[in-house]
């Protein structure tokens, strides 16, 4: 049971009016649907297309990331793009995620000791299987965050800041973060928490994060310039220099095998970016954006409404087909598959 005090919070809390998204379909038949809202902006910021409750608050959980990585920047933090890739990462804990962030610890004289992060083994299945074999075991360096948070503790080297306690939401980085999340998402965070990691965490909405994200791929494309906040054309803006970092690195960003590596690669000037409970950003080259979140957090059904936003874009998705969808199995054969519904045909509470 829940306590009190949490009853009440559950009870006060306003359950967003999420619809259907995307359906597992056995021969014909419906087996399962994910709720969930979604969003696609336009590359002016307006309302391309829409379903659920996009305005309700979510945590972004690790899509959060890429911002955070901003942040950094701005506070002087310099790192070679496949390192500044891993920073803005949930990575699989491939040998070279952990060398990474080894080496991100290492350039700025610091240690494993020095991480605050939460200890866990690999996120990638495979990866995961392989050092298990090998005697591993849960560690702050194979946890799916140690890029960022090696990133945090180098950024409070180099401008002097304590590195013990740099997750206190009172610290002068996470102070740096919450003013920075506020800027690129164009919009205050409606509450504050704290990420499995260990970071604070901030909750926003589908609309203010896919602004976020069209401002990080517009500024690493082919329209950012000095502008969007660079000192010169030849220097990129702060924005531009993750957005960069993620495209020129996608495998650093997530890992082989991984759904938003492949998106990356397989859709040029994207910035992509995914979160636990179902959480799926991704930004393109002209500042237009999608969000989406699945309300049961079932991480299969992020990649086929993202696609199916995408199409409300007029992106070609044909190179995206095969991460759209996947088989249900049944006897080891492909009896149906998982698929997106209409939901933008009738969109429920569409933000104005």
């Amino acid at each position: 049971m829940l306590s009190p005090a949490l009853s009440a919070a559950h009870t006060a809390a306003a359950l967003p009016q999420h619809q259907p998204l995307v359906a597992a379909i056995r021969d014909g038949l419906v087996e399962s649907v994910h709720y969930g809202s979604a969003i696609a902006l336009a590359a002016d910021g307006s309302i391309q297309a829409a379903a659920g409750d996009p305005l309700a608050a979510f945590y972004p959980r690790s899509s959060l990331k890429p911002l955070q990585a901003v942040a950094m920047i701005r506070a002087g933090l310099e790192l070679p793009a496949d390192l500044l890739a891993l920073a803005a990462a949930s990575h699989s804990g491939a040998a070279e995620h952990r060398d990474g962030a080894l080496r991100i610890l290492e350039l700025h004289g610091l240690a494993i000791t020095d991480l605050e992060n939460s200890t866990d083994l690999p996120y990638g299945v495979a990866e995961r299987e392989e050092w298990l074999r090998t005697g591993g075991r849960a560690t702050q360096l194979t946890q799916n965050c140690s890029g960022k948070h090696a990133a945090m503790a180098a950024t409070c080297v180099i401008n002097g800041w304590p590195v013990r306690g740099y997750l206190d939401p009172a610290h002068p980085l996470q102070q740096l973060v919450a003013r920075t999340v506020t800027d690129l998402a164009g919009e205050q965070p409606l509450a504050i928490s704290t990420d499995g990691c260990g970071t604070p965490l901030f909750a926003l909405t589908l609309r203010g994060m896919a602004r976020a994200f069209g401002r990080l791929a517009r500024a690493a494309g082919p329209l950012g310039n000095a502008s969007d906040g660079g000192a010169s054309p030849d220097v990129p803006s702060t924005e531009a220099a993750v957005g960069l970092a993620m495209q020129q690195h996608p495998q650093m960003v997530a890992g082989e095998g991984r759904d938003v590596t492949g998106l990356m690669r397989l859709l040029p000037g994207a910035v992509a970016k995914d979160g636990f409970e179902g959480v799926q950003l991704v930004g393109l080259p002209d500042g237009s954006a999608v969000a989406v979140k699945i309300s049961d957090g079932g991480d299969r059904a992020r990649m086929p409404a993202t696609v199916k936003l995408l199409e409300a874009l007029g992106v070609d998705t044909a190179p995206l087909a095969a991460i759209a969808t996947a088989p249900v199995l049944g006897g080891g054969h492909q009896v149906g598959q998982l698929q997106a519904t209409d939901f933008l045909s009738k969109p429920v509470n569409e933000a104005p």
